[in-house]
């Protein structure tokens, strides 16, 4: 691919979406470790950035999509008179499409046909290899592969200031072990992904009445999660502590990681766990684990989704397309408490 190895500069392509770009960050990170010279520039956008801009090694150039044309005009601005060895569009969209050809490189690489969204692969010249039924982690690594990178550990680091770490401190308080909830995911059209107030509420009580955890609720600041957010308070008591709309990302990093688990359905917040070490209670039923699941804690994943694939598809998982969601509003009630405690218990009773 190159005339030489280790190539002097690669531009990295990936949006939006936390968990996605927690994804993204392994695979930069590998680049990183194995090659610690090249140049590396990160588009990314707004949101995002304010969890990964202070990342050491890499430039990071934030695409704000709310300015519309403005944004691309920028773009070029920022990036004329630059040139790449190498692309690495990691986001199938129409918006990245357009990016990636302001990008001035050789090399613009895609995700294979059957993963390129949004007619990817008119705007790329290269393709990952086409591999079936992979997680998205494991995908988005295959670029690292493409260009030469060998597998290593995954690592991720994060950054963290002194002033996150001391607001997780000062709402943590006491030795007691600690359980994150996170109850919703994005508030996308058709996207049922959470769990019901009274068996979030259900779970917290089992996890203080047994193992004596301290329990924090977190979330953005949009009407449904601070709804969840006080319903499951009142119906916990006072004890409960209610972080929904008042965190950061990077100060939901840090409580995220001074917990000892997260509670959540399919949402960035699981991969920002894993991103820290913590074991993650993750619930699914509308989409499949196997796919877009925690990497590190399948083994404390709650999972629902052949249930619902059979009941409300007809089908069986590997009839339908990878990466297919069930796009119904009953298929979390599926998931039951009694499997959710029992996870519970596997991470906390040691």
């Amino acid at each position: 691919m190159f005339s030489k190895l280790p190539p002097e500069s690669i531009c990295i392509v990936r949006l939006s979406h936390i968990g996605d770009t927690c994804h993204a960050l392994a695979v930069i990170r590998t680049i990183q470790d194995t090659w610690p010279e090249t140049n590396l520039t990160w588009i990314i956008g707004k949101t995002e950035a304010s969890l990964m801009a202070d990342i050491p090694g890499i430039e990071f150039i934030i695409f704000d999509k709310s300015k519309g044309r403005l944004a691309y005009r920028e773009l070029h601005k920022t990036l004329a008179n630059r040139r790449f060895d190498v692309a690495l569009c990691m986001h199938a969209s129409m918006r990245v499409n357009r990016i990636c050809r302001i990008i001035d490189t050789p090399v613009r690489l895609g995700f294979d046909k059957a993963r390129a969204r949004d007619f990817q692969w008119l705007f790329t010249n290269q393709r990952i290899e086409a591999t079936d039924r992979q997680h998205v982690l494991d995908g988005m690594l295959s670029f690292a592969r493409h260009i030469g990178v060998p597998e290593r550990p995954l690592r991720w680091d994060i950054p963290l200031s002194a002033t996150n770490l001391d607001f997780a401190a000062r709402h943590l308080t006491g030795d007691q072990p600690i359980l994150v909830i996170s109850p919703c995911s994005t508030q996308r059209s058709r996207n049922f992904r959470n769990w019901s107030v009274e068996n979030y509420s259900a779970a917290a009580n089992h996890a203080r009445n047994r193992f004596g955890c301290s329990v924090v609720l977190t979330g953005g600041p949009s009407k449904l999660e601070s709804a969840y957010g006080r319903r499951i308070a009142d119906i916990c008591g006072p004890d409960v502590i209610n972080l929904v709309g008042k965190t950061s990302l990077k100060e939901l990093l840090a409580v995220i990681k001074a917990a000892d688990a997260l509670l959540c359905p399919d949402s960035g917040p699981a991969h920002m766990a894993t991103a820290v070490g913590t074991p993650v209670i993750g619930l699914y039923a509308t989409s499949n684990p196997n796919r877009s699941g925690p990497y590190l804690s399948q083994n404390t994943v709650v999972n629902l989704y052949p249930d619902a694939v059979e009941q409300f598809l007809g089908k069986t998982p590997g009839q339908l397309r990878w990466g297919q969601r069930v796009r119904d509003p009953r298929a979390m009630d599926l998931i039951r408490l009694g499997d959710v405690n029992t996870k519970i218990d596997q991470i906390f009773d040691i």
